[in-house]
């Protein structure tokens, strides 16, 4: 076919993936075309059919068998949205589908090229021929779209689960705008925190035998962690930040007697209790709260973490976020005997830490 055929057949995959939208699924539509025809069309619907297989691919190469009486595919030509992922790509070969169009890559399933290319391998009994990139920017578009609309919309629904206290900030959600990281997490119905928001990230697999609690001094913030957090997690491990009550992304009282030590720390302990979390290490900047019972957990400090920001950076705008870093100046946590010592919070000083663990706790 001609590109100008292709990209004629593309938008009909295109308005496929409109539809898919419109239902709430992700958007990402299918035709399947046969001698200058649409024989079938398919988009995605793995959330209304509670079906992990229902495809946009999936539904058009099922419908397309159905209205050829035959389950292989010859002479027809797939038009979809996305890169096929593995499942679609193995159903593209066992139907003997001679050709593949896809639009935007997937570079997180892709089973075309981008992860693994299924397509190229030469002891599989089929080949089926592919291109990529038709349409792509638009196909592309659609899904950027959707995914950022989502975000949205999960924001707005965490803003209404953790209404604000009036005698408490938020620091806006644009002041961290430009910073790359792990999905940010919140809770608000510890007791402790009395309605407060806390935010924390939580990555690495939740059975993991060991969790690295990272917890900043002032000024710091979660955000000055991500070298040590992704080593701990492509080990494996567990990883749990928080930001402590006026810090980060974390409610910020606007009274200073508001931040007590011994409150910080059964903040601490309660996240703890509620994220259910497993051999736990400290890891801590000098100054920070500790957990209540520090024999339980033992503590590793490091003496500088990147990304202590001066107050007068995000996450601390103006001076009514800023009566934690002020509190803060006026006590500091007993100061526990740490098992091992790191000079910051590089990876490396992360698997320093691992083997220190491995070896002697």
């Amino acid at each position: 076919m001609s590109e100008s055929d292709d990209a004629h057949w593309m938008r009909e995959a295109i308005a496929q993936a409109h539809a898919a939208q419109q239902a709430g699924e992700v958007p990402v539509g299918a035709v399947l075309v046969r001698d200058g025809q649409v024989i079938a069309t398919g988009r995605n619907a793995p959330i209304a059919g509670h079906d992990p297989t229902a495809h946009a691919e999936m539904a058009a190469l099922r419908a397309g068998a159905a209205q050829l009486s035959n389950y292989r595919l010859d002479g027809c030509t797939l038009y979809v949205t996305l890169e096929p992922c593995a499942m679609c790509s193995g159903a593209m070969l066992h139907a003997r589908l001679p050709r593949v169009v896809y639009g935007a890559a997937d570079a997180k399933t892709g089973a075309a090229g981008s992860v693994v290319n299924l397509f190229a391998e030469p002891r599989l009994n089929h080949q089926t021929a592919v291109q990529g990139g038709v349409l792509a920017d638009e196909c592309g578009a659609l899904l950027s779209d959707f995914f950022r609309d989502r975000r949205r919309a999960q924001r707005a629904q965490q803003l209404a689960a953790h209404p604000l206290r009036q005698d408490a900030l938020r620091t806006p959600d644009a002041a961290f705008a430009h910073l790359d990281g792990p999905a940010p997490h919140y809770v608000s119905d510890l007791p402790a925190l009395a309605g407060l928001r806390l935010h924390y990230l939580d990555e690495g697999p939740r059975d993991a035998a060991r969790t690295w609690l990272l917890l900043h001094a002032s000024p710091g913030w979660s955000h000055g962690w991500q070298p040590m957090l992704v080593a701990f997690v492509q080990a494996g491990h567990r990883v749990v930040a928080p930001d402590l009550i006026g810090f980060g992304r974390s409610d910020k009282p606007k009274k200073e007697a508001a931040h007590r030590l011994d409150w910080h720390r059964q903040v601490l302990a309660e996240l703890v209790q509620r994220l259910a979390l497993r051999g736990v290490v400290q890891v801590a900047q000098p100054g920070a709260p500790l957990l209540p019972d520090a024999a339980s957990a033992p503590l590793v400090r490091v003496l500088h973490v990147r990304g202590g920001a001066p107050c007068d950076a995000a996450p601390f705008p103006d001076a009514g976020h800023r009566a934690g870093p002020r509190a803060f100046a006026r006590f500091a946590d007993a100061d526990a005997a740490p098992l091992l010592t790191v000079p910051d919070a590089s990876a490396a000083s992360a698997l320093r830490a691992m083997e220190y663990f491995t070896r002697y706790a």
